[in-house]
């Protein structure tokens, strides 16, 4: 199924209905739908053929996310590029994905100016603005297109993304997603989650990441998005009022400061159906606080080759049936997804007794098509006929997922085996932190150390030694950390990932010790 499938269809519910706003202003479906057919053809014009790469590099933008379905039309490869990565990384990831063309916004001529010299083979430039002498501007590009022909839909199996992996733990990687891949995790969020008449989308998080293949089942729906150029918590919380927002979506780092953002109580939040949680575990204390404050939180865990929706917990799934909240399955992942058969293997790739940890693996027709150009990566994920995610987990008695960890962040210290998930949750428990990250630290007497880095609450001061007592009062002393720092902020990915391998790094760098950095 092509990614047009999505916009037709939402066209098809009524053409005049608003599909992308931004500031106020809205693109209609029929707008969008003429768009689109304009970008493929000037796409065809330029040289680009089915199954070849084309690049957005833009922040969030109704044009910019057009070009998405013009590219589709052209029976191409979508491959955003984030703009807040570094320019080494966007010229690798350009390079890996051997794309032929790059559309980009003005706010990013001196990155492409930077990069587009050593990629040779990008050899279409166009820049949603005026030209500049290096990129053609983008409708004089497109009125030069107006009779050439569109492309023959995609098959169910063409590959019609192409993402690259987070890069934390070193080379990116291309994910190539089918038609396939994208109906599956559609029909999932659409069988999952609460859709009451047509859906108003907010996406404030990276429409390059999770945000943007959300819009696919909203649009199918004939939904708005409203699009935020920019994080902004107040203006975020300001908009599901102004909207009546039904579906969003954030990370729990930007929902930590929603709920410490002075107007959240004062803000009509009665529209919200389903606000959307992942890309990183969530405090279950922070969690219990928004759905009494927020209201219909709804998780999803899933990865780039797998996208989203490996497994869900609705609105509904956070409650008893008395209405209570659910307090022993808010640190689950949910149960695995309808589409999605989950099971945890072994290292030998068999699977375990139920409630034992073992690798999260994965099978169904949510799974990419394997690594662009990396055939030793694509067997290596999919060994014994399973993906494997590379996060440690175990299924309990009522089918809920679990993620203890992923596997590289077990800390192995006097012969235990500690997961850095559940020393972070017991951190999280404490009024005082704000968010924090658990790695382990070479250490002579015990192998490893577990050491935490703590990023406070604003305004708020916490003695080390107090920390450390409060995690060992509820997961014990092996499992408390030995050391603690406390830092003003974590490093964080593009996407809002705190960047483990940065904070051992750092840590490694320093004697051992707690205290303020």
């Amino acid at each position: 199924m092509s990614l047009t499938f999505y916009l037709d269809k939402g066209a098809s519910l009524d053409p005049e209905a608003p599909c992308l706003t931004l500031d106020g202003v809205s693109l209609s479906y029929g707008e969008v739908v003429e768009l689109s057919h304009a970008v493929a053809r000037a796409l065809r014009r330029s040289g680009v053929r089915p199954g070849d790469k084309v690049g957005i590099l833009s922040a969030n933008d109704p044009t910019a996310f057009s070009c998405v379905f013009g590219i589709a039309r052209a029976g191409a490869v979508w491959c955003p590029i984030n703009p807040r990565n570094a320019a080494a990384e966007n010229a690798e990831l350009l390079d890996l994905f051997d794309c032929s063309a790059l559309i980009f916004q003005p706010a990013f001529d001196d990155l492409v100016a930077a990069i587009a010299p050593d990629l040779p083979k990008l050899t279409t430039l166009v820049r949603l603005g005026d030209g500049d002498g290096r990129a053609q501007a983008f409708h004089p590009w497109l009125d030069a297109a107006r009779e050439d022909p569109d492309a023959e839909a995609a098959q169910p199996d063409d590959v019609v993304a192409l993402v690259g992996t987070g890069g934390t733990t070193g080379r990116p990687k291309g994910v190539m997603l089918t038609g396939r891949n994208l109906e599956a995790m559609s029909a999932i969020t659409l069988m999952s989650y609460p859709f009451e008449g047509r859906p108003v989308y907010l996406a404030q998080a990276p429409l390059t990441h999770a945000a943007g293949v959300l819009c696919f089942p909203i649009l199918a729906r004939g939904g708005e998005v409203v699009i935020m150029a920019k994080p902004d918590v107040g203006r975020f919380l300001e908009l599901i009022e102004r909207h009546r927002v039904t579906h969003t979506f954030l990370p729990p780092t930007l929902i930590y400061m929603v709920l410490g953002h002075a107007a959240l109580d004062s803000t009509d939040l009665s529209s919200l159906q389903c606000f959307w949680y992942g890309a990183a575990p969530m405090s279950v204390a922070r969690l219990a606080e928004a759905l009494d404050r927020i209201g219909p939180m709804a998780q999803l865990f899933g990865q780039s080759e797998a996208p989203m929706m490996i497994s869900t917990m609705s609105p509904a799934e956070h409650r008893l049936p008395d209405g209570t909240i659910a307090t022993d399955r808010l640190s689950s992942a949910g149960r695995p997804s309808p589409l999605v058969t989950v099971a945890i293997l072994d290292q030998e790739g068999r699977p375990v007794p139920r409630g034992e940890r073992g690798e999260i693996c994965v099978r169904g027709s949510l799974v990419m098509a394997g690594y662009y150009r990396n055939p030793e990566a694509t067997a290596e994920a999919s060994a014994h006929g399973w993906h494997h995610t590379g996060d440690v987990g175990y299924l309990d008695a009522d089918g809920f997922l679990y993620i203890v960890d992923r596997a590289k962040d077990m800390v192995i210290t006097g012969g235990f085996n500690v997961y850095s998930a559940e020393v972070e949750q017991a951190l999280m428990a404490h009024d005082a932190v704000r968010d924090c990250a658990v790695v382990g630290l070479p250490d002579e007497k015990w192998g490893e150390r577990v050491t935490a880095v703590v990023q406070l609450q604003p305004a708020t001061e916490v003695d080390v030694d107090e920390l450390i007592a409060f995690v060992k009062q509820r997961i014990g002393s092996v499992k408390a950390p030995k050391q603690i720092e406390i830092w003003p902020d974590l490093p964080r990915s593009t996407i809002g990932k705190v960047l483990k391998t940065e904070i051992r790094t750092t840590l490694t760098a320093v004697p051992q010790g707690g205290g303020t950095r």
